[in-house]
């Protein structure tokens, strides 16, 4: 399945700084460097799916065009962590000459923030050492994992998570070439599917594709095995109303028959609380009670009996009793 869904993903990367979308003005003055023809070294920071390999890439074929490949080294950090990688591969890539007018060549390090700090520290000597030869461009989820001497060599452009407007412009240039007819409720559950993950979005219209060419809000849905917010609705509606009993029934049968794991649920729930009819100030303190919930699931605790104390807070909540 991996592989299958990476077709469409390598099919749709942009190949163009205007085919970007979501990160205006980080492509601006990515663009604006690159026509410069003197690119500083480059950190990448933020979530993933927001296009950061993508910009490394076009940055790359805009200085080298057709040497772009002979010119440009991509390592993804968190298959190869250790200090060895530094000092053997992207030494011996960046001591050699370029090939073409640029006389730079591009190191990107995908996943930076999972080198070790030994091989951090030994990346920092390497950048000063080789800076008439080479550019690096880093890119990490966490910026605060790499250590400040690195920061500090690089000029920091932080990526946001795609809005809707950025995911629906993807899902609709997909969709007339590939001829499939995606319903609007299809497209904002693709959309919710993706929190702003361009490519964990088309993997998700690449796999409603292979079920029907009409993809709709149920499709993706089953994909995605995310319970369904009328669902949690009707768990929540039971518990606010006091009936513990029939609260606990709907959500065991929304765990057991969508297959829905309790992280899952959470999520649901979370979001469900802020369309529910009760003030604010009661929104918050469940609010409260779903991120403590939350935190004792990941570390370990059991699902069913996290969640049933999460249902129960919602029901003294609804008999007006203090949380």
């Amino acid at each position: 399945m991996t592989e299958m869904l990476s077709i469409w993903t390598e099919k749709y990367r942009p190949n163009k700084f205007e085919e970007v979308f979501g990160q205006d003005e980080i492509v601006k003055r990515v663009k604006n460097l690159t026509n410069s023809l003197n690119i500083p070294h480059m950190l990448f920071a933020g979530s993933a799916g927001t296009g950061k390999s993508t910009l490394a890439i076009i940055v790359a074929k805009e200085l080298f065009k057709e040497y772009w490949k002979e010119n440009y080294l991509e390592l993804n950090a968190s298959d190869a962590r250790g200090i060895d990688v530094i000092r053997q591969e992207v030494k011996n890539f960046a001591r050699t000459k370029s090939l073409g007018s640029v006389p730079f060549k591009i190191i990107f390090l995908d996943e930076a923030d999972a080198l070790t700090k030994e091989a951090q520290q030994a990346l920092r000597r390497t950048m000063e050492n080789y800076t008439n030869t080479c550019r690096f461009i880093l890119s990490c989820n966490y910026s605060s994992k790499i250590i400040d001497p690195i920061q500090s060599r690089c000029v920091v452009f932080r990526f946001k998570l795609l809005e809707f407007k950025d995911i629906e412009k993807v899902i609709k240039r997909i969709a007339e070439n590939e001829k499939l007819n995606i319903e609007e409720k299809g497209v904002k559950a693709l959309y919710e599917g993706s929190e702003g993950d361009c490519r964990r979005a088309i993997n998700l219209i690449q796999a409603s594709a292979s079920i029907s060419p009409n993809i709709t809000e149920g499709i993706v849905n089953i994909l995605l095995s995310n319970a369904k917010p009328k669902d949690i609705k009707i768990v929540l509606d039971y518990a606010l109303a006091g009936d513990f009993e029939k609260s606990r029934e709907k959500l065991l049968e929304v765990m057991l028959k969508e297959s829905v794991s309790g992280t899952d649920i959470i999520k649901a729930i979370q979001k469900e609380i802020w369309n529910l009819s009760i003030d604010a100030e009661l929104k918050v303190k469940l609010t409260e009670k779903t991120g403590e919930v939350e935190f004792r699931l990941v570390e370990g605790s059991d699902e069913f009996i996290q969640l049933e104390s999460l249902l129960a807070s919602f029901v003294l909540a609804g008999l007006g009793k203090k949380l």
